[in-house]
């Protein structure tokens, strides 16, 4: 089984030293989030993707700037030898550039090559190391890949390889995952062997068997009996307290605050390069014109393979859905219908304590003046409209059942006087109908807010005793980004002490699980975490090293979300390779990015996360897109959810995203808010299918990447994906389970490594120049 394989690691994550360059691009990155907040500040919310970004008169200008640097390197010698090196270059690789498993660049031979490129005649057909049905093809021919300067090209491609780098490094470290194929090139260009050992990936707890208990609590490993201390918001681990009054913790890997905001200086640089964002934008417009050429040729060839694919169809694929809240994972006549059975079979039960004064739930709703009988969805007014558009204070008082707060507590909480129960009974009927249509899956958010430690064992008793698990439900935890809320209210004496009531409790299960059997359990179900909140409240100051340490960030202003991102991916980070040292499953950093705010949100994820939700914001920047791209990263959008809350669903990026070849998903958010039938996922993709007429294939390539950016486990991942899901390209997919044409995940993965190849070109010319001279 290859997704069991790992490496062995560096255990020390490499720290930087700032060098002049690095100064010169922190100057750089400053100015550009400076423009950034600029922008934000001066620009009409409601017009987010209304207009082009650039006028007529600006495009004039930086077309006939173009063209004077064409015409002055056509003078150039120099850069016609580099030209011509290319074309031997390019001349090299045969139409398609596959890495096989023990894959080096080819080395280039100048003598051999011809002047010109050799293509594919039309007759003969194009050798591949896989078996795939024959379809149409579409390849460029030319000297150099993307219509820009030489000089551009080369620094345009050194500047994204770069960021690629970066990324891997803090993927790896932290248990989260790369691309194969994208690693394959990244060593060929360092001139490195890729070996399929070196792998790295997150560890999921399996499903317990039929006839084992979910929730048999005598399993836990021994306890190890370390120390864990937070110091200026890093979680150190010491062997004993000896050690810990040596100063001496354990070697866990993770970026010091120097490191990490060097590498997101350098990525925000990146995003502001002009040449970089040329070649990016020139790259994507060209993916998504392949893509609609390879559709126009080959559509009914992929139909064809589909329709000869015997039991399988778009109803009977695996879906996930990877973004929703658990507090909104039913709809709106679900809960009406919940709150009037329960009004119906038990009035007289005690279900609050008012002012020291126990009341029922006759009491309750006698108290709101209202009688259940007489609600409708309408009243219940939990649905998001019009009034929502821009307005997330608006959206999230509809969390309120009939605006009050009191019915929020009662129903849609997990701590209360009945103890969550009315909660968990809810959550448990979104469950069974799961497990009643068999392929859909979910991966709802509980909230643990660090206000308190004992967040924890709670959540875990309410897991336990009201035996929540499902099959067909994986738990994620999110993070709402709302310390200045507690800091105000004088629940938290700083950020420090948030971070610690949010992960010390983790690290003490991990350490001594025997002494914490409840919380060991209930993480076995964890897939990952999440941090939430409204991304257009944007803090007005850059994170930078010398941002406070969150034991000093004693104030009531929010810290900026990069500064989240990064404290919650440090403490994940270690916690991981702690539990990966125990043989116990490891968490993804999934957070919300890009659904609004400013485009540096994405930059901090492009380090720090495995996955994304939302990440609309990737269609202002071509950099970040075209990274995006390059790296795979998956991304969970919700179009129905932004209709009602930030861009209306014509406009919605998501059909363009998987046109180029991201790694997109659908997901419902809060079917509370946004749905209106029992199935909300299947209403998501029907309604996605209709606006941008989307085909099976599309709709079950859509599904099949839910499955793999899912917690799901490996052995769940083989039965729904195929034995060999961690393969990529066609050899990864098993029609007969995922029913996605393989001509469709050829011409994905000849694309990829088409676009990467671009890249390792260009990192070879020097030694091209060299040889031709």
């Amino acid at each position: 089984q290859l997704c069991s394989l790992s490496g062995e690691m560096p255990r020390q994550f490499p720290k930087l030293n700032i060098s002049e360059v690095d100064e010169h691009v922190r100057l750089l990155a400053e100015k550009v989030f400076a423009k950034v907040l600029r922008e934000e500040d001066s620009k009409d919310a409601l017009s987010l993707f209304t207009v082009p970004e650039d006028c007529p008169i600006g495009q004039k200008e930086a077309k006939e700037r173009e063209l004077q640097k064409e015409l002055a390197e056509q003078q150039s010698v120099e850069t016609a030898k580099r030209k011509k090196s290319f074309k031997m270059i390019r001349s090299q690789s045969l139409s398609l550039q596959i890495p096989p498993q023990e894959w080096k660049a080819p080395p280039a031979n100048p003598v051999l090559s011809p002047a010109t490129p050799v293509l594919p005649s039309a007759f003969v057909p194009v050798q591949v190391p896989y078996d795939v049905p024959e379809f149409q093809r579409v390849s460029i021919s030319g000297d150099y890949c993307a219509g820009v300067t030489v000089d551009d090209y080369e620094q345009a491609a050194m500047s994204l390889v770069k960021a690629l780098l970066i990324r891997e490094k803090y993927s790896r470290l932290a248990y989260h995952r790369f691309p194969r194929t994208t690693s394959q090139y990244l060593c060929s260009m360092r001139d490195q062997k890729w070996k399929v050992e070196d792998e790295v990936h997150p560890d999921f707890h399996s499903p317990p068997e039929e006839n084992e208990d979910p929730y048999n609590l005598d399993d836990a490993p021994d306890n190890l009996d370390y120390v864990i201390k937070l110091k200026g918001g890093i979680p150190f681990v010491y062997d004993n307290k000896e050690m810990m009054e040596l100063n001496e913790p354990r070697s866990l890997p993770y970026p010091d605050l120097q490191t990490y905001t060097l590498d997101l200086s350098h990525v925000l640089a990146l995003i502001a390069d002009g040449p970089t964002k040329t070649y990016c934008h020139r790259r994507l417009n060209f993916l998504e014109s392949k893509f609609s050429l390879h559709e126009m040729l080959n559509e009914m060839s992929e139909f064809k393979e589909l329709k000869s694919n015997p039991h399988r169809d778009f109803y009977n694929v695996r879906k996930v859905d990877t973004h929703i809240h658990a507090a909104a994972c039913m709809n709106q006549k679900h809960l009406l219908r919940f709150i009037k059975h329960t009004y119906q079979t038990e009035p007289d039960r005690i279900v609050a304590e008012k002012k020291g004064k126990k009341m029922t739930l006759k009491q309750v709703f006698e108290s709101l003046h209202m009688d259940p009988y007489d609600l409708t969805v309408d009243s219940l007014d939990v649905h998001a409209g019009r009034q929502t558009f821009h307005r997330f204070d608006k959206f999230n008082s509809k969390y309120n059942p009939v605006g009050a707060s009191e019915l929020r507590d009662l129903y849609l909480k997990t701590e209360n006087y009945i103890g969550g129960e009315y909660f968990a009974r809810m959550v448990k009927e979104v469950a069974r109908e799961l497990e009643e249509s068999k392929y859909q899956y979910t991966e709802p958010r509980l909230s643990i807010y660090g206000r308190s430690p004992d967040e924890w064992l709670n959540l875990a008793k309410w897991f336990i005793k009201h035996k929540v698990y499902s099959p067909n439900m994986r738990w994620i935890i999110q993070v709402p980004r709302i310390y200045d809320i507690f800091r105000s209210k004088n629940i938290l004496p700083s950020f420090g002490k948030m971070l610690e009531n949010i992960f010390v409790p983790l690290f003490e299960a991990t350490i001594n699980p025997k002494d914490h059997k409840e919380l060991h359990l209930f993480l076995k179900y964890v897939t990952g975490f999440d941090s939430v909140d409204d991304e257009s409240k944007h803090s007005g100051q850059m994170f930078s090293d010398k941002s406070l340490n969150p034991d000093l960030w004693t104030s009531e202003k929010n810290p900026p979300y990069s500064y989240y991102l990064y404290y919650m991916y440090v403490n994940i980070m270690l916690l991981n390779n702690l539990r990966r040292e125990r043989g116990m499953c490891t968490f993804l950093f999934r957070p919300h990015c890009g659904e609004a705010g400013s485009i540096t949100h994405l930059v901090s994820a492009f380090l720090t996360a495995d996955n994304i939700s939302h990440g609309l914001l990737l269609k202002k920047s071509p950099v970040l897109q075209y990274l995006y791209y390059l790296a795979q990263i998956p991304i969970a959008m919700s179009p129905l959810s932004n209709n009602s809350l930030f861009l209306e669903y014509s406009k919605n990026p998501l059909r363009e995203f998987l046109h180029k070849g991201l790694h997109v998903s659908l997901s419902t958010d809060d079917p509370m808010q946004f749905h209106y039938t029992k199935e909300a996922l299947m209403e998501e993709y029907a309604i996605a299918a209709q606006v941008w007429k989307l085909s099976t294939c599309d709709l079950c390539e859509i599904a099949r990447n839910s499955v793999l950016q899912s917690g799901l486990s490996n052995k769940e991942k083989q039965k729904f994906l195929g034995v060999n899901y961690c393969k990529e390209g066609p050899e990864g997919n098993d029609i007969r389970k995922t029913n996605v044409a393989q001509i469709r995940m050829a011409f994905r993965y000849e694309t990829l490594c088409n676009e990467l190849s671009f890249l390792a070109d260009a990192m070879r010319t020097e030694d091209i120049s060299t040889l031709s001279k």
